[in-house]
């Protein structure tokens, strides 16, 4: 016990230090401060308890190997979930600098969600009648927004609650994230320069997942790209079947973690999100070397109802399919939105 809280408490201090030197420190880093020399005291305990817990004989060799493989199955089933439940709500805020879309002019706005929050994003007017949400960061994938805003695209790059410029609290898997979608939406249809609603999405890793979220209930949004959808909460980690037994305790502890840390209930499946987005079409974009669960994108795609598409990158890494295929990637991508909006 005194090991496990060390690290978790180690965890927190070095989130809280991290997001103080990004924006300066806030109300909950000093809490996190605190539980620096607090951490360091738990594993100092720690060390000194198994230290003073050994035991002569001839089985000795065999306790500690058995006290060794029950810490390697405690680490994996007890303290993973909840230091990434603890990252996901406690994440890092990131400085926003001056970003980079080529030659055109783009304007800082603020979109109010309905839960009361002001969201940051940056946006590129359209010059052929439709806009596209890119989500969940400002930063993250520029290039995607620069092809688009070439092509004529407007371009809203959206940062997601809790994240960088935006109010509220985070969460590394998005639950709650389909409101800041549908604020991104209504925002979008007062534009003068979107004709008709011709809006779109693409998303990547978390924001491909919100996206599907968002298309299932919001038929404002005509067309999504889902770049690295994978796994939200225990509800998708099932649908691995008897392959995803083993490491069953540890994403369901994790669920409840963060439905705790966050005050939020799990989401519905991915799988039964995806089936009701027809008749607006969805293309799912998945790497051979991904993670997060992206292997579950062709049990997505088998779920949705046509217009549908799907493109498995071998070579690419996690939400890496541009870098991967760039060529490709543009022609595929801009060819999907041209046919759906334009």
């Amino acid at each position: 016990m005194a090991g496990t809280l060390g690290v978790l408490a180690l965890e927190a201090a070095a989130l809280a230090i991290a997001d103080a030197r990004a924006v300066g420190a806030r109300g909950e880093d000093w809490t996190g401060f605190v539980l620096l020399p607090t951490g360091v005291v738990l594993l100092g305990l720690a060390i000194a308890l198994l230290w003073r817990s050994r035991k002569p004989g001839r089985l000795r060799h065999l306790r500690r190997g058995a006290i060794a493989l029950g810490t390697v199955l405690s680490a994996y089933w007890l303290l993973a979930p909840l230091a990434i439940a603890i990252l996901a709500t406690h994440r890092p805020r990131a400085e926003v600098a001056s970003i980079d879309l080529g030659r055109r002019p783009y304007e800082e706005v603020t979109i109010r969600t309905a839960d009361g929050l002001d969201l940051a994003g940056s946006y590129v007017p359209s010059r052929n009648g439709a806009a596209v949400i890119s989500y969940p960061t400002r930063q993250g994938k520029l290039p995607h927004a620069r092809i688009l805003v070439r092509h004529g695209y407007g371009v809203l790059l959206l940062d997601a609650r809790g994240y960088d410029g935006s109010e509220g609290d985070p969460n590394l898997f998005g639950w709650d994230g389909d409101e800041d979608i549908n604020a991104a939406v209504s925002w979008l249809q007062r534009r003068p320069d979107v004709q008709d609603g011709r809006i779109g999405g693409i998303g990547f890793s978390v924001g491909g997942e919100v996206l599907i979220d968002a298309a299932a209930t919001n038929s404002g949004l005509r067309a999504i790209v889902s770049e690295g959808a994978g796994v939200r909460s225990v509800r998708e980690h099932l649908l691995r079947g008897f392959r995803g037994w083993f490491s069953l305790p540890e994403a369901a502890l994790q669920t409840t973690a963060l439905a705790v840390m966050s005050s939020s209930a799990p989401p519905p499946s991915l799988d039964d999100l995806v089936a009701r987005v027809a008749p607006r079409p969805v293309f799912l974009i998945y790497a051979g070397r991904g993670a997060g669960g992206e292997e579950l994108n062709p049990v997505y795609y088998r779920a949705a109802s046509a217009p549908k598409t799907i493109w498995r990158i071998p070579e690419a890494g996690h939400v890496g399919g541009l870098e991967a295929r760039p060529r490709e990637y543009e022609r595929r991508v801009t060819r999907f939105f041209d046919d759906s909006l334009r």
